[in-house]
C-alpha cells in the first residue's frame, strides 16, 4: 500500500528511512526526536548531526540509522506554529516534500514519518494531518514509494470534527449489530433509509436510479452489462468508461503498481475486498456500481460491518478522497483501503 497510517513506535519501523522531527540545530530534543536519538545511539547520532547543523526550517538532511532498524534517518526542522499566518503551512509542506526528495535520492523505497510539528511545536493536529496527507498524496501522484505516517496513539491523531460528526451520524443510523435477526434488521434499515436523506440529499437520492438499491426488476446500471464478465475484464472496461489511465487509477486507489499489474493480467488473480473497494473509489463509482464490482469477486458490503458502513457513507455522498476515507477508517480502528 503506497500510503498507510500505522499506530506504532517509529523507532521500531523496519524501513529504508524514518523521519526525525528535528530542531534547526539538530540537537537531541524531547518527544519523537529524543526517542529517535536514544534508540539510534545518542552519541553516534549527535556526532553525525553536528557535521550537518544548522539547517533551515523546512529543510532536510540525512544520516545513517545507526542502531535503528531503519537504514537512514532523515532530519527535517518543522515550523513552530504561531497563528497560521506566518507561512507555517508552506514550511510544514516543505518538510515532507524535501524529506521525500532526499529519500528518493538515496534510493529509499520505504519511508516512515511522524506527524511533524504537531507536538511541542504546537501545530494544530487536524491541520498538521491535512498538510501531511496532501503533501504525501501530491508526491505519490508522480513517484512510486511506500510511505507510512506513524501515530503513536490516538491523542496524536485528529481529523475534521465536521466530517467525523457526519460519519458518526451515518453509522448510528445504519450500523446493524450482528445479533439482530434478519427480519428486524431489514425493518430497521428501511426506517433508517427513510430518515437519513433530507432536504437536497433526499431529492437527489430518490431521483437518481444509480443510487437506489439494485433490484432484478429495474436491472443493473448501464455501466454494468454482462453478469458473467470476469472481474479483471469488468475493471478494465470501467477504467476505459471513466476515461482514466491505469496509473491514475492505481495511484488514486492507493494500490501498489505491481499489485495492479497482477490484477490487470486477468490470470485468475483475485484482489482482496478492500483493494476492490479502493478501485471503486478511484473510479468514482456509485454505491450500486461498487456493489456490482464486489459481487463479481464474491464480496458484498454489509451493514453489520462498521468499515462497510463508513465506506457506504463516502460512496453515497460521492466523496472519493481515499486518504480522507482511510483517516476515518483509522479513527475507528478499521482496516485501511488500498493494497
Amino acid at each position: 500500500m503506497p500510503f498507510n497510517i500505522v499506530r506504532n513506535d517509529i523507532t521500531k519501523m523496519n524501513v529504508d528511512a524514518i523521519v526525525n522531527a528535528a530542531n534547526t540545530e539538530l540537537q537531541m530534543g524531547g518527544g519523537v526526536c529524543g526517542a529517535i536519538f536514544k534508540a539510534a545511539g545518542a552519541g553516534e547520532l549527535k556526532a553525525a548531526c553536528d557535521k550537518l547543523a544548522p539547517i533551515q526550517t523546512g529543510a532536510a538532511v540525512i544520516t545513517p540509522g545507526f542502531q535503528l532498524p531503519a537504514k537512514h534517518i532523515i532530519h527535517t526542522a518543522g515550523p513552530v506554529y504561531k497563528d497560521g499566518r506566518h507561512g507555517e503551512a508552506e514550511l510544514l509542506r516543505a518538510c515532507y516534500m524535501n524529506s521525500l526528495e532526499l529519500a528518493a535520492q538515496h534510493g529509499c523505497e520505504f519511508i516512515a514519518f511522524p506527524l511533524i510539528s504537531s507536538g511541542i511545536y504546537g501545530y494544530p493536529k487536524e491541520e498538521a494531518l491535512h498538510v501531511a496527507t496532501t503533501a504525501i498524496h501530491d508526491y505519490l501522484a508522480s513517484h512510486d514509494m511506500d510511505i507510512y505516517l506513524i501515530v503513536f496513539d490516538k491523542v496524536a491523531f485528529s481529523i475534521s470534527k465536521k466530517l467525523l460528526g457526519s460519519v458518526e451520524s451515518y453509522i448510528d443510523q445504519h450500523y446493524v449489530d450482528e445479533h439482530l435477526d434478519t427480519h428486524r434488521r431489514r425493518n430497521l434499515l428501511d426506517v433508517e433509509r427513510s430518515e437519513l436523506f433530507t432536504d437536497e440529499i433526499l431529492s437527489e437520492v430518490i431521483s437518481a436510479p444509480d443510487m437506489a438499491a439494485p433490484s432484478m426488476a429495474s436491472g443493473p446500471p448501464d455501466i454494468v452489462r454482462n453478469l458473467d464478465e470476469p472481474f479483471a475484464q469488468t475493471l478494465l472496461r470501467l477504467i476505459d468508461a471513466k476515461g482514466k489511465t491505469d496509473a491514475e487509477v492505481y495511484k488514486l486507489a492507493n494500490i501498489d503498481r505491481r499489485l495492479f499489474s497482477k490484477i490487470r493480467s486477468g490470470k485468475g488473480y483475485m484482489p482482496s475486498k478492500r483493494t476492490i473497494i479502493a478501485l471503486a473509489i478511484a473510479l468514482e463509482l456509485t454505491l450500486s456500481e461498487t456493489e456490482d464490482l464486489l459481487k463479481r469477486a464474491g464480496f458484498a458490503l454489509s451493514r453489520s460491518q462498521k468499515a462497510d458502513v463508513i465506506i457506504e457513507y463516502f460512496l453515497v455522498n460521492r466523496k472519493y478522497d481515499i486518504f480522507e476515507i482511510n483517516e476515518v477508517l483509522f479513527h475507528y480502528d478499521q482496516p485501511l483501503l488500498g493494497g
